[in-house]
């Protein structure tokens, strides 16, 4: 679904007590009725006298930030982001189990060597992020797989990655239920990750760069034939 102004808080793909006891209802309809709908807001407002503006994406307002005029452009970044990682981070989680296979299955053992070594260094890795911001499982153009934590609103789009999955370590996300146990709320996650939307991702990643390599390789020059040298 291609998405532009005026953005909309999209639906959660589940009801809000549906990821109990891992996350529990009222944390779900704060953060997204609430957190989620501000961004949205927020964004829409900012973008409203620029017609301009009007068709472009959520993703084309952040990689081509500083096209837009200086006075909302930070301002763009932050809450385009955030409408961005939100909607990643509630079509990432499911209430009904799901498995960790195919291709991202392949790329992750073959990144971290084993899945408990995947698990603790995200484990590990989201504990330590400092302050608020997402931490990232992203795949470079090559399919490999990284860990990426980010600061505030931020994305991986700008470092030519692309999201497979993202935890979402601001408080509001966690501190309804968990309070200052963010480890705890971590473990939790870990039990309701939509690993069917990630290999989803995964696959949409490596299809893109697939295309994206296919017409670097057209768009080079044919070598001279011995008449033109």
């Amino acid at each position: 679904m291609i998405q532009h102004y005026p953005f909309e808080v999209l639906p959660l793909p589940y009801l809000y007590d549906s990821l109990e006891p891992n996350i529990n209802m009222e944390t779900m309809f704060f953060h997204h009725s609430k957190h989620l709908a501000a961004y949205v807001d927020n964004l829409n407002t900012l973008l409203r006298p620029y017609p301009q503006f009007h068709e472009w994406t959520l993703e084309r307002l952040i990689l081509e930030n500083q096209e837009l005029p200086e006075n909302i452009r930070q301002k763009v970044w932050n809450n385009a982001g955030g409408v961005y990682n939100h909607q990643l981070y509630f079509a990432g989680m499911s209430p009904n189990p799901t498995q960790l296979l195919g291709k991202l299955k392949d790329a992750l053992l073959l990144d971290f060597g084993t899945w408990e070594s995947f698990y603790e260094t995200f484990f590990q890795m989201a504990v330590e992020l400092f302050g608020s911001g997402n931490l990232w499982l992203a795949a470079d153009e090559r399919g490999k797989l990284v860990i990426l934590p980010l600061p505030n609103q931020d994305t991986p789009l700008p470092k030519n990655l692309s999201p497979v999955l993202n935890l979402d370590v601001w408080e509001h996300a966690y501190y309804l239920e968990y309070q200052n146990l963010r480890a705890e709320y971590i473990r939790n996650w870990f039990g309701i990750i939509n690993w069917t939307e990630a290999e989803r991702r995964y696959e949409k990643a490596l299809f893109n760069n697939l295309l994206c390599n296919g017409r670097q390789k057209q768009s080079k020059p044919l070598p001279k034939s011995e008449d033109e040298v």
